[in-house]
């Protein structure tokens, strides 16, 4: 979306609202290919795993007593994870999706839905080209229905008529687009198992960078984010959600697409202007060595409440 709606992010495409989902629908098909081109070939022999990792925040609506709210968080999570994962895991885009940007297409008086069609081989080709899921989640959002005035120009982000909110009491520690919100993972965990049934999770990115450099490599927040998400993920396998393992974003601070080296992700501090590179632990590299180490929380009194 970013690289080929907005143009952002590489390659820099500002191809509106039919840019993204040309570019999804290419990179869908293409992995399917991959997926079998694996499966026909070295499966047999390697016995090894073809997945697809997907990067989505959770939505819960403002008021989880309004219907229309609840639908409009789903739709976010249709739109986001959805987009993806429903054509591997059940052949066709979201019937949400369907519906919303072929709705505003015919507005816009175009003969076609911006939104590609799958034909009926391409959708029996993509169903099922996931051993495993990769999920990479960070944050939440509050959602609640919002309906943008019709414009000739919609996008992907107009096309889901709603907009996201965050609770000021939500902690804050990196970059704006990233609260601390732990219960929203184990949630969307939950949706996961429910929508795609109970499918094989890796959790391939979840930490949070910093918004100033600390200088004494004192990052207490981390640690806490850390702690909190970790928390939730062990709640969720108790819930009987299938996840195998959990990688935390990033091991190093490093090239963070356009906000280059200033986001630091690491849990090691990277002096970029010193020629050799030199690398120093913050202090969350002790802590995630002790969770390693126990292969769970050292001290259990403090979190699965």
């Amino acid at each position: 979306e970013k690289g080929y709606g907005t143009g952002e992010h590489a390659p820099g495409l500002k191809l509106g609202g039919c840019g993204a989902y040309k570019a999804a629908h290419h990179i869908i098909k293409t992995h399917a290919k991959v997926w079998h081109s694996y499966n026909n070939t070295w499966r047999s022999e390697q016995q090894g795993m073809v997945g697809i990792s997907l990067t989505s925040a959770w939505g819960e609506p403002v008021d989880p007593h309004s219907q229309t709210d609840r639908d409009a968080a789903e739709r976010y999570i249709q739109f986001h994870l959805g987009w993806f994962a429903n054509p591997i895991y059940k052949g066709d885009y979201p019937e949400v999706m369907k519906n919303y940007v072929g709705r505003r297409s015919a507005q816009q008086g175009l003969g076609t839905s911006r939104l590609p069609t799958f034909s009926v081989q391409e959708k029996t080709y993509i169903k099922g080209t996931s051993d495993f899921l990769g999920i990479g989640h960070f944050t939440t959002h509050y959602i609640l229905q919002k309906s943008f005035p019709f414009l000739q120009v919609s996008s992907y982000h107009t096309d889901s008529d709603l907009a996201e909110l965050v609770d000021p009491k939500w902690p804050a520690p990196g970059p704006k687009w990233l609260n601390s919100v732990p219960w929203g993972f184990r949630r969307l965990l939950n949706f996961i198992k429910t929508q795609y049934g109970n499918p094989l999770i890796y959790v391939t990115e979840n930490g949070v960078s910093e918004k100033v450099q600390c200088t004494q490599l004192c990052d207490e927040w981390r640690i806490e984010y850390l702690k909190g998400y970790i928390n939730e993920i062990l709640k969720a396998l108790n819930d009987g959600v299938n996840v195998r393992g959990y990688t935390a974003w990033s091991l190093l601070d490093k090239f963070e697409w356009n906000k280059g080296f200033s986001e630091r992700f690491g849990f090691y501090h990277i002096d970029f202007n010193n020629k050799n590179k030199p690398r120093y632990p913050k202090a969350s590299v002790d802590y995630y060595r002790k969770i390693i180490s126990a292969n769970g929380f050292p001290n259990s009194i403090e979190v699965m409440s």
